[in-house]
């Protein structure tokens, strides 16, 4: 008997007679698609319920009639409404209010003792809300003796007293008194409509907030310097960024007919910055000039670009430039090119002096003649360097070093193409990383790790400088009185007292330093795919000379000795 129940209260109502063969002929015919599964809508009583007393009783004076059954579903174009925990509450909502309702029912409607006569009782509908008010079922109750079966006007008098206006199944209350399963079954009966918060504003980016500065090898292992691509260029106009523009709520409706606010969407902060602007629809930003778009803290900035088509030579002069440079030729010997963002030369840099405040990138090649300066106050990005002095702030990632005097606060790639290091000085913060070192003829290479090389130079630098300021300041001194004397002996006073205060600026960074957890310390290293004796590696106060070649190797610092492991 139970089994049969609940077989019948999961798959719907069926004639008890039907035969097991029609059974499986409608399992065999339903479609391959996947169907909701609504079992977890159904709320299952137990057999002694108040609610089957009320079914088996009108059972035995009626003759059979579909089981009870209650699914909290929705019309049969949208069977789900309820789902999660919101389904859970609603379902203990519901056996709470059956159980109250059936047993008021069965005390009403069945006698108590065989002797006691069969009261008349009418039909009754009664409706179920939701909490939020939003669905509303109804339930109907037969008729005891010779009460009154279900009519319409129970319908609307159940319908009247619960309140409900929105929403409402009018042709369910046409039909439903003509249903064979009118009795004992749960049917949707209204409908809100829920509010519809708006969606928050948003932005689209068109631009790359991060450059991603990895420098890509081919299957050759060599390196494109020129499509590093670090500056993206945008000229007057375009869109940097879409915005999209939040959207208003739709407020809802209970069943009951009363509205639900909805939350309005919350606009995207616009990421607007120097040289840009919001077109007047508020759906873009746009550059107001043309130049280097660049994410900087919140918001997008359009730095000035200085394009300069050829070489930089007498047609073109010595460039300071506050912003970008682009130069598609090369910088020719005695020439100078500063700027305060990247610095991107297609070509040859010559004896001259680069100095960039961002990145700086070399496609071709640095041939210094020992007067070229390369400086870059983050990376450095060349296809070789020769016969220079290159300070990086950060890294630097090159294919060849030839006889260079280099200074990385951070460290030292020399892996791709030939990835060689021969003679001259590397210092770099953390680590040196080349395929060589050395030479077979033995040049003299220096490797030094450790500290802060631009720094180190610098302070070094402004150490001499205070030196000759000071020695000029004792010969002016002795020099007889006059208007130029005063003026000459203020000036240097002032520059004095300004490098003095850098100096101490310095000190402060090296006090820093000197505390280092020594797990940094012993981190340092170098890296070397074939090392020639010449080398010679520093790490702190120690070093060691390497005496005979070696292959793959690792130079580090082990219990205050340099060990090449």
């Amino acid at each position: 008997m139970a089994l049969r129940f609940f077989s019948r209260l999961f798959g719907g109502s069926k004639n008890e007679e039907e035969p097991e063969e029609m059974e499986d002929e409608v399992q065999e015919q339903e479609p391959e698609e996947p169907v909701d599964d609504l079992s977890d809508t159904i709320l299952e009583l137990p057999q002694d319920h108040a609610l089957f007393r009320l079914w088996d009783y009108r059972k035995q004076n009626t003759g059979w009639m579909p089981p009870p059954q209650l699914q909290l579903t929705g019309p049969p174009d949208c069977p789900r409404v309820l789902a999660g925990d919101e389904l859970r509450t609603e379902r203990a909502r519901l056996l709470t209010a059956v159980t109250t309702a059936a047993g008021q029912r069965v005390s009403q409607c069945i006698p108590r003792t065989p002797e006691d006569p069969c009261p008349d009782v009418d039909a009754r509908a009664a409706v179920f809300m939701t909490r939020d008010q939003l669905n509303a079922w109804i339930f109907a109750y037969p008729p005891v003796g010779n009460g009154q079966e279900l009519d319409q006007e129970m319908l609307k008098k159940a319908v009247s007293e619960s309140g409900i206006q929105y929403g409402l199944d009018s042709g369910l209350l046409e039909r439903l008194p003509e249903q064979k399963d009118r009795y004992f079954h749960l049917f949707p009966l209204a409908r809100g409509k829920a509010a519809i918060h708006g969606k928050d504003g948003s932005i689209v980016d068109l631009f790359a907030r991060k450059i991603e500065r990895e420098v890509q090898t081919d299957e050759f292992n060599q390196v494109d310097y020129s499509s590093l691509n670090l500056v993206q260029n945008v000229e007057e106009g375009a869109v940097i960024c879409r915005i999209i523009l939040p959207t208003d709520g739709e407020p809802g409706t209970t069943v009951l007919g009363k509205e639900i606010p909805a939350r309005n969407g919350r606009p995207a902060v616009a990421p607007k910055g120097r040289n840009t602007e919001i077109s007047e629809d508020g759906t873009k930003l746009v550059a107001t000039r043309t130049g280097h778009v660049e994410f900087t803290g919140r918001a997008f900035m359009v730095k000035p670009l200085l394009d300069i088509p050829g070489d930089v030579d007498f047609s073109v002069g010595s460039i300071n430039f506050l912003g970008d440079v682009h130069v598609h030729g090369d910088v020719c010997s005695g020439f100078t090119v500063r700027a305060t963002g990247n610095i991107t030369v297609d070509g040859v840099v010559e004896a001259s002096a680069v100095e960039a405040g961002g990145d700086l990138v070399v496609a071709k090649g640095v041939l210094g003649n020992n007067q070229a300066v390369i400086t870059a106050h983050r990376t450095v990005y060349a296809k070789y360097l020769e016969n220079c002095r290159v300070h990086a702030r950060e890294n630097l990632q090159t294919d060849c070093i030839v006889n260079c005097d280099v200074y990385s606060d951070g460290a030292v790639q020399v892996r791709s193409g030939r990835g060689t290091i021969i003679g001259g000085c590397v210092r770099a913060a953390n680590e040196i990383n080349a395929s060589v070192v050395g030479s077979r003829s033995e040049r003299p290479t220096t490797i030094v790790l450790g500290g802060m090389p631009c720094e180190d130079f610098e302070k070094e630098l402004l150490q001499q400088e205070i030196r000759e300021m000071t020695e000029e300041f004792e010969k002016v001194q002795r020099q007889p009185d006059s208007p130029a004397k005063l003026s000459r002996l203020s000036t240097l006073r002032m520059k004095i007292a300004v490098d003095k205060k850098k100096l101490e600026e310095f000190d402060k960074e090296d006090a820093e330093l000197l505390v280092m957890p020594p797990e940094e310390v012993y981190d340092m290293r170098m890296n070397g795919g074939i090392v020639y004796p010449g080398t010679e590696v520093r790490i702190g106060m120690a070093k060691l000379k390497v005496k005979q070649e070696t292959r793959q190797c690792t130079a580090r610092l082990i219990d205050g000795q340099v060990c090449i492991l």
